[in-house]
């Protein structure tokens, strides 16, 4: 019997994204606490940028944003928002979607596999990507269920499971 495998991905759906910053966009334009404070948010090329007139406003522009991506089923561990920076008279934040698994947290968990992992399971990093096989369909579950009850700093997904 062929092995049975899954991929470990962090991907992040481009389209949820854009409607929860519609969704923002539309709420920061309709609430009374946002009404004369110049608070905006859009597209900068591949950044999110974040608008306000002060430091406050933009942090709450940031709330309503990540609230927005959590209803939209969107891991905040994908959202790496900056520090609030003076430009000229506003403030700005510029975040990004995080996507991917970089090479040292993809062998952070194929270590972990190997390590607390049932033996026989096998994990090899594939560009931004983990693939892991096993001949057992139970051990495959059984690494799946170890890497949810980890608090890793960047979002996992389990695709391709055959």
């Amino acid at each position: 019997m062929a092995d049975s495998s899954f991929d470990i991905v962090s991907k992040v759906e481009r389209q949820e994204v854009d409607n929860a910053l519609n969704q923002t966009a539309k709420e920061i334009s309709q609430r009374y606490d946002f009404k004369g404070v110049g608070a905006s948010i859009s597209w900068s090329g591949e950044k999110i940028l974040l608008e306000a007139n002060s430091e406050d406003r933009v942090k709450a522009v940031l709330d309503v944003f990540q609230s927005k991506l959590i209803k939209r089923g969107i891991s905040l561990k994908s959202l790496d928002a900056g520090e609030p920076q003076l430009s000229g008279k506003e403030y700005k934040i510029f975040a990004s979607i995080q996507e991917g698994i970089s090479q040292e947290n993809a062998k952070k968990v194929a270590k972990l596999i190997r390590d607390e992992g049932p033996k026989g399971v096998k994990a090899q990093v594939q560009g931004e990507e983990l693939r892991v096989s096993s001949k057992s369909r139970d051990d495959l579950q059984a690494v799946i269920s170890l890497l949810k009850g980890q608090d890793f700093d960047f979002d996992l997904q389990f695709v391709n499971y055959r």
